[in-house]
């Protein structure tokens, strides 16, 4: 089987249900969490290179995000989206936030912004949080003109913050410190 198949040559591409250019709004939504799933690939395989069973978990949700993300390439490759045809659903983005508390409740407080890094797999979860906020906001760029399934941007929207609780939880599992942004005043106050 062939790869290349020449016909993207004119700077055309194909999505379900039309013939659009490579930069299309929805393209670039897509590409980007293309992109994003790149990010995860490379952040799993720095988090499982040393894996002594303490990475488990997380190397099994990064699986699961990788193949969600799929799905919302998927829902996003659509023209115009087909409901029954959908994959992203709200529950998979209630699921992030289960994982999400559970890594907060393993961190210590938060009061002042931190910097991205600290050990080197917080820092390839930062970098992923990071693309996530850019396909979130190609996505929404894309709501804004043309049809966008709205679970796949709650998904995106909520796998930021699982992205930056997975990185809190990586530096804590090492005894990692997060750094604070030094000159930032206090924005985060613990909610009774």
């Amino acid at each position: 089987m062939r790869i290349y198949t020449r016909t993207g040559d004119e700077g055309k591409t194909s999505v379900i249900g039309a013939r659009v250019a490579k930069d299309d709004a929805r393209v670039e939504a897509y590409g980007t969490i293309d992109e994003l799933n790149a990010a995860v690939g490379q952040a799993a395989a720095i988090i499982g290179r040393d894996n002594d069973g303490h990475w488990n978990d997380m190397l099994a949700q990064l699986t699961v995000i990788q193949h969600e993300l799929f799905d919302c390439g998927s829902d996003l490759s659509y023209a115009s989206p087909v409901h029954e045809k959908m994959k992203v659903t709200d529950e998979m983005a209630a699921q992030l936030e289960q994982w999400i508390d559970r890594y907060s409740d393993q961190t210590p407080p938060l009061a002042r912004f931190i910097l991205p890094g600290g050990s080197e797999q917080a820092a390839a979860l930062h970098v992923c949080r990071t693309v996530c906020r850019r396909a979130e906001r190609r996505v929404v760029a894309l709501a804004a003109v043309q049809p966008c399934p709205q679970p796949v941007v709650k998904y995106v929207n909520r796998l930021s913050d699982y992205f930056f609780a997975a990185a809190r939880a990586a530096n804590a599992l090492l005894g990692t410190q997060d750094v604070e942004y030094e000159r930032g005043a206090i924005v985060f106050r613990r909610r009774s």
